[in-house]
């Protein structure tokens, strides 16, 4: 007899946009709110190393299906390059392998800067988490296997220097595309202006479209340890990570004829261009993300479970043509 799995935990959905503490790495935070919201299922949109902090956002529920929408947007961050020295890792936490007692000048790092803006080849580091046959990079590297990865094209909208507190470091702001590594601009930037690098700090001041304002801090989520409905006041909807997308206001009508998978002829303020990505909302709150086809909406990915648990779908709504 088959019988359906019970699924453990709620169906929360949302995002939330925890400001990961130093020392602390994504998957162990992923685990920490998912435990903490006693949620069904969780997800990040894009690792943070353990040394790095900032903007980690973390999907509940039914937002994991927009994930992807996140990790695809520009990210931004604040770094600092330490000069003098290059490590295993392009971080604090390596080993030092090359070291120069040379020192950049602001105008030679200016004039270097150039290279590492708009699209580039990059090299991402040994210790990342990219896999070569099934296993991790960072895995081999740490057992004393030479890590040698293919370079990569990767997008850099901007690069400049904040700050210059001393002869020894740098500090810089990036906004760069998917797949880029702060640690990679360090070491090739060292390289290149022949003193070495690495970076000695790193934060992540915004991913796609969540900014600074919407980070939360892991203490005022403890705080709230078995405050289930303090938590959710948290949580920013799963709208939320389609903010650059069209969005499409539906009538409970049209949004049975969603939540049955077929497409919808747009009217009115409805109406906008053609798109291969758009989302479709009932009072606010995420429906469907589908395409703009010749003047309807085609539903891709539909969000029933959420929309049936709030109550918005009524047996009346359901009976309507």
């Amino acid at each position: 007899m088959n019988r359906q799995r019970k699924q453990k935990g709620r169906p929360v959905s949302g995002w939330l946009v925890l400001d990961k503490p130093v020392a602390m790495g994504s998957t162990a935070c992923v685990s920490k709110i998912k435990w903490l919201y006693r949620a069904a299922k969780a997800g990040h949109a894009g690792t943070l190393d353990p040394l790095a902090s900032g903007m980690l956002p973390i999907a509940l529920g039914d937002a994991t299906k927009t994930v992807p929408f996140v990790m695809d947007g520009i990210k931004t961050y604040r770094f600092t390059i330490r000069w003098g020295a290059e490590t295993t890792t392009d971080d604090l936490e390596g080993e030092i392998v090359r070291t120069s007692s040379t020192r950049p000048s602001r105008v030679e790092i200016e004039a270097a800067l150039d290279h590492f803006r708009g699209e580039i080849e990059q090299v991402p580091p040994a210790f990342s988490a990219i896999k070569i046959e099934g296993e991790r990079a960072y895995d081999l590297a740490r057992e004393g296997q030479s890590v040698d990865l293919a370079a990569r094209r990767v997008r850099i909208e901007r690069l400049e220097i904040v700050d210059s507190p001393s002869a020894d470091d740098t500090e810089f702001e990036t906004e760069c595309g998917k797949g880029t590594y702060v640690r990679a601009i360090a070491r090739d930037l060292g390289r290149m202006l022949g003193c070495f690098g690495h970076v000695s700090q790193l934060r992540r001041t915004g991913v796609g479209p969540f900014r600074s304002e919407d980070l939360v801090e892991l203490a005022a989520l403890t705080e709230r340890e078995g405050d289930l409905e303090a938590l959710d006041a948290l949580l920013l909807p799963a709208a939320a990570a389609l903010a650059d997308l069209p969005e499409i206001a539906v009538t409970p009508p049209q949004a049975t004829r969603i939540l049955a998978g077929n497409s919808l002829i747009l009217r009115g303020n409805q109406t906008c261009g053609e798109t291969a990505d758009a989302f479709a909302t009932i009072g606010g709150e995420l429906l469907a993300i589908g395409a703009v086809e010749q003047g309807a909406f085609h539903p891709r990915r539909v969000f029933s479970r959420a929309m049936r648990e709030k109550g918005r779908m009524t047996r009346a709504d359901a009976a309507l043509p």
